[in-house]
């Protein structure tokens, strides 16, 4: 058997995901965000730590992309997906991912970190939102 991983689906999904992510944690909640974190919202960024941090979002994006990739094929040879719509799949391996290994982690740095439940809240959702879009990527195009 053979995982068919169509790697157009994965640069879009990347693309897509550093769009969402300038979205949700700029405009959308980039002040809550930064208030929740601690940060000085006058302060700007040096334009290097910017590049830095933007190079290695694209490096996550890439290999988060590319594993949900592989997952998505994987769970393909389970004995009925065929009937599952794209819609239902996408939706089904964003929210089982989320719940199983994005929710626990932001758990914990809740509760040891002492970070706010808004925080807990703009994260995860952020998470849940990239999971739907990369999931429907990937799965509408393969």
């Amino acid at each position: 058997m053979e995982l068919h991983i169509n790697y157009l689906a994965i640069l879009i999904a990347v693309i897509a995901n550093f769009v969402l992510g300038f979205v949700w944690y700029t405009p959308l909640f980039g002040k809550a965000w930064g208030k929740e974190m601690g940060y000085d919202p006058d302060m700007q960024p040096e334009k290097s730590e910017m590049m830095k941090g933007m190079v290695f979002m694209v490096i996550g994006n890439i290999l988060f992309a590319w594993v949900l990739a592989h997952n998505i094929a994987a769970w393909s040879f389970v004995p009925g997906m065929e009937k599952m719509s794209n819609v239902s799949q996408a939706i089904t391996t964003a929210i089982f991912t989320w719940l199983g290994f994005y929710v626990p982690g932001e758990l914990g740095a809740t509760v040891w970190q002492k970070n706010s439940w808004k925080l807990f809240a703009i994260n995860t959702g952020y998470q849940l939102a990239s999971l739907l879009v990369v999931a429907s990527i990937i799965v509408f195009w393969n």
